[in-house]
């Protein structure tokens, strides 16, 4: 044992801090990967998060309202685009999120 703390997240917390994020981001809202590792308490480890989100429990959380920092949807999830347009969310005409609308602002 080399005597340094380590700062890598563990699988639990991290996932459940995540998880717990989610769950709050109200409709019509998005939160970016980024964001939710900053408000996990871990703000260097948005791939992390992606990875976290895509072994989500199917139906449980609102994993549509999670988008990249570029506002662009999950590669390989085609009905986030038709779920974040039933609450209103509508896409650029790249098909990206306009953050600067549909951001999630916590207070």
């Amino acid at each position: 044992m080399s005597g340094k703390l380590s700062t890598a997240p563990t699988a639990g917390g991290l996932r459940e801090a995540v998880y717990a994020i989610v769950a709050q981001i109200p409709r019509g809202r998005v939160l970016t990967y980024g964001e939710i590792a900053r408000l996990a308490g871990y703000p260097n480890h948005s791939r992390l998060v992606g990875r976290i989100m895509r072994d989500a429990p199917d139906g449980q959380l609102p994993c549509h309202r999670v988008v990249s920092a570029s506002g662009r949807l999950a590669p390989h999830y085609p009905a986030q685009a038709e779920l974040l347009a039933a609450e209103g969310v509508k896409l650029s005409p790249s098909g990206k999120v306009p953050l600067k609308t549909y951001l999630w602002q916590i207070d």
